[in-house]
């Protein structure tokens, strides 16, 4: 039997069939809004894309356990429900029953962050482990808690929102309302206006010439190039950035003690250049650190995949 996963996304959708113990067989694609820009249509296109799938495959829907779906937003995964998206027009609206006028196949759902951090936990960095954090650093902070080899997202199904923790009070305006969340110090947005700033304080500094004198290219991974150089500002910017990661990786370690927690999005391509001083600033701070066993922390390896491998095995 194999199963089907699908990552909602707002540019595109992304389907891959994927066998019972997380391995990825055959990907398939298509634009979010291909059809319109109404619930029906995203759901449509949804459909198609994974029973366009199936038949690509050579397989029948009776090869297919199930299909989970990754949701950017607030689920009810026991009624395949959507309670509140961000990005599609899917407030309200009751994707299972959509499914279900399609294929008889079993869908599941489960925020797409959540769904990632569910696919690292069985099938990347974080298998053979009972308890794992994943927290992806990109436009904002997201991720998921996995414990006892399952997502946990509270009773309301909004837990593990990892971005939305405030470690400066009264600090940056987020998207969210309130001031100072870790997401506004912590994701790569927050580095690249790390480093704009800084580079408009140091005209001297080589991160100009690593854009092409044009600030409107930096990158998450100039201000670590620049480090590498010997360039003072990117050295500078990035410490500061391992900073303040660093102390929310701290918070949640202490309220987690999990076995492994990994990191992914775009910084975490850094590797070794981002966990060895991280590392150190962590287990320097988190509590029992001399006493207890440490929290692995590693990146995770999944890439894109990790949301498609999850849904489809909730």
């Amino acid at each position: 039997m194999y199963r089907i996963g699908i990552d909602l996304g707002g540019i595109n959708i992304a389907c891959g069939l994927v066998t019972e113990d997380g391995k990825m067989k055959l990907k398939n694609s298509k634009p979010t809004w291909s059809k319109g820009k109404k619930a029906d249509d995203v759901a449509a296109v949804m459909c198609e894309t994974a029973l366009e799938l199936i038949k690509k495959a050579g397989l029948e829907e009776s090869d297919i356990s199930s299909i989970g779906i990754g949701i950017p937003g607030a689920v009810d995964r026991d009624r395949g429900f959507v309670i509140r998206t961000a990005n599609v027009p899917l407030d309200g609206y009751d994707l299972a029953a959509f499914f279900k006028k399609y294929t008889s196949i079993p869908i599941k759902l489960d925020n797409d962050a959540n769904c990632a951090a569910l696919g690292e936990a069985i099938a990347g960095a974080g298998k053979g482990k009972k308890t794992s954090l994943t927290v992806t650093l990109g436009t904002g902070v997201g991720g998921g808690i996995i414990i006892d080899g399952k997502i946990y997202s509270g009773f309301n199904f909004a837990g593990g929102e990892m971005g939305h923790m405030v470690t400066h009070v009264g600090g940056r305006k987020c998207g969210c309302g309130r001031r100072g969340c870790f997401e506004t110090y912590a994701s790569a947005t927050a580095i690249i206006r790390d480093t704009k700033a800084a580079m408009k304080k140091h005209p001297e500094s080589v991160l100009w010439s690593l854009c092409g004198g044009d600030i409107n290219k930096v990158n998450g991974k100039m201000p670590f190039d620049a480090r590498d150089l010997g360039d003072e500002t990117g050295k500078a910017v990035v410490e500061n950035y391992i900073k303040e990661l660093g102390e929310g990786i701290v918070n949640y370690i202490n309220i987690f003690q999990p076995e492994i927690l990994m990191l992914g999005g775009g910084i975490a391509y850094q590797g070794e250049k981002l966990l060895e001083p991280l590392r150190k600033y962590v287990f320097e701070r988190s509590y029992g650190a001399n006493l207890l066993p440490r929290t692995e922390i590693v990146c995770a390896t999944l890439g894109n995949d990790a949301g498609i491998i999850g849904a489809a095995l909730l």
